[in-house]
């Protein structure tokens, strides 16, 4: 299957989110209608890796969160990060960040628990991290009231450019003088 590397191409181009091995053998299966081994595949996406690393290409083939997708090289930053400040209408604001990044590392949480954390309300900033997908409902506590449970989202992982949380900086990943304020006394 010479030509099974184009076809998969054309699948993770036209997809707006990484995709995965077994979606790709999925669709590859019913247009060929015979299984198409994930070897196959997996040597496939092997060749396109390779060809998109050449210097003629300013994107590459990137294995992201569970899949594959097609993203620019780091040289072409600048006029990428130009494009991204004139379309910055989707920029999270800081509450919306702090509640994130509480939600990441402390997941599954409940709302009034990143209050306790954050010392204000957080209604509107919950709100907007579901209306954007980077935040999920993932089910309700056994306390009382039964208040929902956050966790991230796939589109979490996509958005930071993450394979897991474990990709998460760590406490330890920060050096102590760059958290200090004022100048340290003798």
């Amino acid at each position: 299957m010479e030509f099974l590397h184009r076809h998969i191409e054309a699948l993770i181009f036209c997809s707006p989110s990484p995709l995965g091995l077994v979606e790709i053998q999925k669709c590859l299966t019913e247009m060929f209608e015979t299984e198409v081994p994930q070897e196959h595949i997996e040597e496939a996406i092997g060749t396109l890796q390779e060809k998109y690393q050449q210097d003629d290409f300013s994107f590459a083939l990137e294995k992201m969160g569970n899949g594959y997708q097609f993203l620019t090289k780091p040289a072409y930053q600048t006029s990428i990060s130009i494009l991204l400040k004139q379309q910055s209408t989707k920029r999270l604001s800081t509450a919306q960040m702090e509640t994130l990044s509480i939600i990441a590392y402390k997941q599954p949480v409940t709302k009034s628990e990143v209050e306790q954390i954050r010392g204000v309300n957080c209604d509107y900033s919950v709100q907007k991290l579901l209306e954007k997908e980077l935040v999920t409902i993932k089910g309700k506590s056994d306390s009382i009231g039964r208040p929902l449970l956050y966790g991230t989202s796939e589109k979490f992982m996509e958005y930071f450019g993450i394979n897991s949380l474990k990709d998460l900086p760590q406490p330890k990943d920060f050096s102590q003088e760059e958290n200090q304020i004022g100048n340290e006394q003798e």
